[in-house]
């Protein structure tokens, strides 16, 4: 699937494996994509020289041509890696800076504006290092955050999605401590960010009417009270709540048996109640081909599941596959938003 206009790839941290990753991305755009159709075109949001460094590391020949605007990339896209301006720095693989760190927030400033005005359909962001980006002025918890407020959405309205080719999971709570987490858990956490998984699968990912798994919080489910009654207290009044308006969810499902196969092919997401339970099984499944997506925003953002990996960048190891798998899913929803905006 095909969009207007094309898709903005951020630099994330210099000197982390983003840089090559879309030298990388770039260089398999034809044998990659559903039914061998090649990836929606995509620019760089600045990084022109270090990109060329980043995938000579690799040993790829990517031709870089400079763009000055958006709407030169689908043209470019064919023949060259089309990178937007002249915002660029050095090459540094598995040594982060603060001048790269100011390179990655510059890069993600921009690409979110320039999706916010429409004039990419879709960000993929490359991974950051929050350390070092909280030195020079970075304030949200990460990425998602900064989307969410760069598209005018509360933080709390913004549901970090990940998604692979065998399991989708929600975190309903993300960066915190796990004992935090049960003191965060109420009905209306649980339904509101359920209801926007709800609306976003059947908008961006074809999904008329998604089948919603909310795990428990407690071993087996609280086994009726014995090891907590977060389930019967907090979880399951969501869940009426959410069948009410006629959303299909289940639950609360113990979270040991939620992810072995048979479970999976009963729904199409799995709500969770903390970061780990999410996480931990969509890494063990899907580690090479995760995508984190920010859910219940006017814009389409995804990322690849994994970190900067500043241990292997540059040494020609890193997986593309995590960022080509975010590069296809943010063209498919831009295509699925673009299509539904057609006039019948």
């Amino acid at each position: 699937m095909t969009s207007a206009a094309p898709l903005v790839l951020t630099l994330g941290d210099p000197a982390g494996v983003g840089p090559e990753l879309i030298a990388a991305a770039w260089a398999r755009r034809v044998e990659d994509g559903p039914n061998g159709l090649g990836l929606s075109p995509f620019f760089a949001m600045g990084g022109a020289e270090l990109i060329a460094a980043a995938a000579a590391s690799r040993g790829l020949s990517v031709p870089i041509e400079r763009i000055a605007s958006p709407a030169q990339a689908a043209e470019v896209f064919p023949h060259a890696l089309p990178v937007l301006g002249d915002l660029d720095g050095a090459y540094t693989p598995g040594e982060p800076n603060r001048e790269g760190a100011a390179l990655a927030l510059a890069s993600l400033s921009l690409a979110a504006r320039l999706t916010v005005e429409g004039e990419a359909s879709a960000i993929v962001t490359a991974p950051i290092h929050k350390a070092r980006l909280a030195e020079v002025g970075f304030v949200h918890p990460g990425q998602t955050e900064f989307v969410a407020a760069a598209s005018g959405v509360a933080a709390e309205d913004a549901v970090m999605m990940l998604a692979g080719p065998t399991l989708r999971t929600v975190p309903l709570t993300v960066h915190t401590s796990l004992a935090s987490v049960p003191g965060l858990i109420t009905p209306e956490l649980v339904e509101r960010r359920s209801a926007i998984t709800a609306a976003a699968l059947a908008r961006d990912f074809g999904l008329p009417s998604p089948r919603l798994a909310i795990a428990a919080l407690n071993p087996h489910a609280g086994e009726e009270g014995r090891m907590g009654d977060e389930e019967s207290r907090l979880i399951e009044p969501a869940i009426a709540a959410l069948r009410a308006r006629g959303i299909d969810a289940t639950g609360p499902h113990p979270a040991d048996a939620l992810f072995a196969e048979r479970a999976r092919a009963t729904y199409d997401v799995a709500i969770c109640m903390y970061h780990d339970q999410a996480l931990i099984p969509l890494k063990a499944l899907d580690f090479d081909q995760g995508v984190n997506v920010t859910l219940g925003l006017p814009i389409i953002r995804t990322s690849p599941d994994h970190g900067t990996a500043f241990a292997i960048a540059g040494r020609n190891i890193a997986d593309a596959g995590a960022t080509i798998a975010a590069i296809r899913m943010a063209g498919d929803c831009a295509a699925r938003r673009a299509q539904a905006a057609i006039p019948a």
